[in-house]
């Protein structure tokens, strides 16, 4: 890709495979509350919106503050016992890093639970820059926190590149003017995400390697 000076990243879905771990929060959350667990389907889809539009649909506004505060708890060690890197994710960021490539996160997931990711699985450092979206007014598919980070680094938007694997990643790229591909690893099905015309669809992140 000619120019290209920054990679955007998604996390969940896309670099990170988190989903036994959210699974295993929110179904302990459900239980805690009296309530009936859901199946990993269920939970899957509703994935990507952040923790709180995660639960909501199912505890309701009333005890939303208290699933989120049981989640969360529960979450800080079911992501270190079992998330992992998709196949092939470090090799994939640092060979992006030695060719002198701007590397950021951009995440609809709260900014402690990234970081928890991030450090656990050893691929923090290989990043410039994080930014999710409880440190902004609005999360994806609003286009604000990509706008952010490419201002963060003074590039134009046609150098930049954003990695996702939802259709609100889509959403968020298209709004921001970035070129946009989409990972069908994630929480949207690839009839979802071509509906959405993003510049790319890939079926693993390793792909990457192939087009830049």
């Amino acid at each position: 890709m000619q120019n290209l000076r920054l990679i955007i990243f998604d996390l969940d879905g896309t670099l990170i495979d988190a989903y036994a771990a959210i699974n295993s929060s929110f179904n302990y959350t459900l239980r805690k509350l009296g309530l009936k667990p859901q199946k990993a389907s269920v939970i899957r889809a509703a994935v990507g919106w952040g923790d709180g539009n995660l639960l909501k649909p199912f505890v309701g506004p009333k005890d939303l503050d208290a699933a989120t505060m049981i989640y969360r708890k529960h979450h800080r060690l079911s992501l270190i016992k079992q998330s992992k890197l998709y196949p092939e994710v470090r090799r994939l960021l640092r060979q992006f890093k030695a060719r002198g490539y701007k590397l950021a996160v951009a995440s609809n997931r709260p900014t402690e639970f990234s970081l928890i990711l991030l450090k656990h699985l050893r691929i923090f450092n290989l990043f410039n820059y994080v930014l999710c979206s409880d440190k902004l007014k609005k999360g994806k598919p609003a286009p604000e926190i990509l706008n952010k980070i490419v201002a963060k680094f003074g590039f134009k938007k046609s150098q930049t590149l954003y990695v996702g694997d939802m259709i609100i990643d889509a959403l968020a790229g298209r709004r921001a003017k970035i070129r946009t591909i989409i990972v069908t690893t994630g929480s949207s099905s690839l009839a979802q995400v071509r509906k959405e015309r993003p510049f790319k669809i890939i079926s693993e992140v390793r792909k990457l390697a192939q087009i830049i």
